[in-house]
């Protein structure tokens, strides 16, 4: 990132289609599971038993209806439910989990690797309150009532850099209206990207829908994580590589249903 503040006027040509993730799943058909077919290392044995036995018991598989509940998806009571798209190997979305227990949280995550490795913290610390998925996140949204999210994070997303893979950038114009759909007004989508084209695509898809404000009023309100943010792994790699982040907040607003 540069020091000046990503501008929303410098906007791209819009994507053909509103595809979102566009990752490959499979199913497993003896569980009824879901995972990603990207797959990196090699997984350990333990990691390999918990795909088996710990994913299915947490994984979340969209049916022709939305839930009347999606709250009934945790075995315990939760308040609010909130959404982490692509979550990586899980650091922010499982702070988030310990920080708010009352809170439900749905991880979006397509790599097999991602899932073994939040699956191995989920034990490692008890969650009760995490539920994934590994599909494309677009089938995820669509299948989730309106107004059901009280938040959706977006942390170090895949830029897909090349101008002919735009359209599988997970900020596209539909997929903005699907989030206004989900979130309550007042909630917030949360975007953190280290790529300076795509905050640049972000803001200015966000700067055309009226669902949404963009809530930063001074340039450390995007140059800076916004309180109690858990850095990840990725994150810390990219400071160490002398990228800047733009850690970006829209809220909902209830001028339209």
């Amino acid at each position: 990132m540069t020091a000046a503040a990503p501008d929303p006027r410098d906007r791209h040509p819009p994507a053909d289609d509103a595809s979102s993730l566009q990752h490959e799943t499979a199913r497993d058909s003896g569980q009824g599971s879901f995972f990603g077919r990207r797959k990196g290392h090699k997984l350990r044995p333990h990691q390999n038993e918990l795909i088996a036995h710990l994913l299915p018991r947490l994984t979340i598989a969209p049916g022709e209806r939305e839930p009347s509940d999606p709250a009934a998806l945790f075995d315990m009571p939760v308040q609010e439910l909130r959404a982490e798209i692509g979550f990586g190997g899980g650091e922010h979305l499982v702070a988030e989990a310990l920080a708010f227990p009352r809170t439900g949280f749905i991880g979006c995550e397509p790599y097999v690797n991602g899932m073994a490795k939040i699956l191995t913290q989920i034990e490692a610390h008890d969650i009760g309150n995490i539920r994934l998925f590994a599909g494309d996140a677009s089938e995820l949204l669509a299948w989730l009532p309106r107004a059901s999210l009280a938040r959706i994070d977006l942390i170090h997303p895949d830029p897909w850099p090349k101008r002919r893979h735009w359209k599988r950038r997970f900020v596209q114009d539909a997929t903005i209206a699907e989030m206004a759909r989900l979130l309550r007004p007042g909630s917030e989508f949360r975007f953190v990207s280290d790529i300076a084209d795509y905050c640049a695509w972000t803001l200015s898809h966000f700067a055309r829908s009226p669902d949404f404000l963009w809530l930063a009023e001074r340039a450390d309100d995007w140059r800076k994580p916004w309180p109690g943010y858990t850095m990840t792994r990725y994150g810390r790699k990219a400071m160490r590589e002398g990228r800047r982040a733009a850690y970006l907040r829209f809220r909902r607003e209830s001028s339209s249903v």
